[in-house]
């Protein structure tokens, strides 16, 4: 039997793996890929690569373990390797996340203190609303107006079903604003509508039941994003998108852009909104707020506000007063008035 010497070298145990990269120097990815993700669904992502923008391949790609639990969005600019020829059982990965221009956002409540983005770098807001079947529902409207200003989208009203309603009595709520708007039809010319989407990456969001999809299935033939119909006790639409989708403008329109579908929603919290930045989107009126007193919330119960001193004075509009302030008490209504 073997005796235990002194001499005989102490043997060295094989140390534990570590969580820490052998090596300082990273992946550089010089030879990836620029995409743009389309769509998501549990984890996994449709991309379409930036060069081939109007590629109908499905391509997937999942995103790669050093990007961590940094969330990837519809709309992203990313960057991807590996297998990206759409064939069946292939992925990409997408190692790195391009910075974002903007960011659209909301959180379920106004108390909840995380935020859900629902897109990154667009440009346009379609606030799509129906004249009737359902009512138009100004509280979601309105916040997802100060949604807008506080991302930095330009909005637009789009206003569906016009063969059943009028919209001059809906519109003149909103005139006072300054928000651009188009009004549709059933079966009718959606000419107007294409003109603000080229160019531009724009989102459609809107209570269930207006035509979102409907909308989509017209501008992008061959979409098939399904269609609802509108519960006649409740008035409310019935979730047919389930997830956002992000579509290419056809290339006969000779420009390029993105329109993207988005799931019906009955809720929009603004608990990330600071007053201070929604009244920087009207600039008349912050002017006026230079010398409120600190913490002002520019409200109509705020003692010694700028824009009462403004308006007491003449010196900007009381209709733009009023509309900023509804806009702002948005941020506080109840979902269920939505």
């Amino acid at each position: 039997m073997a005796r235990y010497s002194e001499d005989i070298e102490a043997y060295d145990r094989p140390k534990k793996r570590g969580t820490r990269p052998r090596t300082k120097d990273r992946p550089t990815y010089e030879g990836a890929t620029e995409a743009t993700v389309v769509t998501v669904d549990r984890g996994r992502f449709t991309i379409a690569l930036t060069e081939e923008l109007s590629d109908s391949r499905q391509i997937w790609a999942v995103k790669a373990r050093p990007l961590g639990r940094k969330g990837v969005v519809v709309g992203d600019r990313v960057r991807v390797v590996g297998d990206l020829s759409g064939s069946d059982g292939t992925y990409g990965r997408i190692v790195e996340i391009q910075p974002r221009k903007s960011t659209l956002r909301r959180t379920v409540d106004d108390d909840d203190p995380v935020e859900r983005v629902i897109i990154a770098n667009a440009d346009q807001l379609v606030i799509v609303t129906a004249l009737a079947d359902p009512e138009p529902r100004s509280g979601l409207i309105d916040r997802a107006l100060v949604a807008a200003y506080d991302a930095g989208l330009a909005p637009l009203l789009c206003l569906t079903k016009a063969d059943l309603k009028s919209p001059d009595e809906f519109l003149g709520a909103y005139a006072s604003l300054g928000v651009p708007w188009v009004v549709t039809r059933r079966g009718g010319d959606l000419a107007d509508v294409r003109e603000h989407l080229v160019g531009r990456t724009s989102v459609l969001l809107g209570h269930s039941g207006v035509g979102k999809s409907t909308l989509v299935n017209a501008l992008v033939p061959g979409t098939d994003r399904e269609t609802g119909v509108v519960n006649a006790v409740t008035g409310r639409g019935r979730h047919t998108s389930t997830s956002a989708l992000m579509l290419a403008l056809p290339p006969e329109w000779g420009q390029d852009g993105w329109i993207v579908d988005t799931p019906g929603i009955r809720s929009f919290g603004l608990a990330h909104v600071n007053p201070d930045d929604l009244i920087t989107a009207f600039p008349d009126l912050d002017e006026a707020t230079e010398e409120c007193p600190r913490g002002c919330t520019h409200g109509t119960d705020e003692p010694e506000c700028g824009l009462d001193v403004a308006l007491e004075a003449g010196e900007i509009d009381a209709d733009r007063v009023n509309s900023f302030r509804r806009l702002l008490a948005a941020r506080s209504t109840p979902d269920w008035q939505l």
